[in-house]
């Protein structure tokens, strides 16, 4: 997981580098001391690169959804990352996998979705706080797409869309 840091404190530290004598008193995001003994918020944390943190976190997620659909991962470990919504549609689609492979028997059913592989993701950030993202995800049987939405909600980013061709 990648670390994560106010934005300004690398520019902070560099400042306060610099300061000259005389000039005490200022916290590491630029604000005086004496405001955060009065009890006011700092600066929220930042990422670093956020695109890397919602490349990373796209990766385990395709990854564990390829997973929950090949039978080896149980869905509830994908609650906190997914949206309701998805959750309740990637649980719908392994059941229907399972379903159909017990009343065929189809051997290439059941290869689908074994050994996935995260080939390649890209991601895009559409507005602040929200990116959409692509996968190349590859199994035993085919390559397949994977889009995903993911919106930051209380300083944790969420998929609210999960598509998988």
């Amino acid at each position: 997981m990648i670390a994560v840091t106010p934005i300004r404190a690398n520019q902070d530290k560099a400042a306060n580098a610099r300061k000259q004598p005389g000039e005490a008193g200022m916290a590491l995001n630029g604000t005086k001391a004496a405001e955060h003994s009065r009890g006011e918020n700092p600066a929220p944390l930042r990422p670093v690169d956020e695109a890397a943190e919602v490349r990373a976190i796209t990766r385990g997620t395709v990854q564990a959804s390829m997973e929950v659909l090949a039978g080896i991962r149980p869905i509830h470990q994908l609650a906190r990352r997914l949206d309701p919504r998805c959750l309740a549609a990637l649980q719908h689609r392994a059941a229907l996998i399972r379903r159909e492979l017990t009343r065929t028997g189809n051997p290439v059913l059941a290869r689908l979705h074994r050994n996935s592989v995260v080939r390649s993701v890209r991601v895009c950030e559409v507005a602040d706080g929200i990116y959409e993202a692509s996968a190349v995800v590859v199994d035993d049987v085919r390559a397949r797409a994977v889009a995903v939405r993911l919106e930051r909600s209380k300083q944790v980013w969420r998929v609210v869309e999960l598509v998988i061709g």
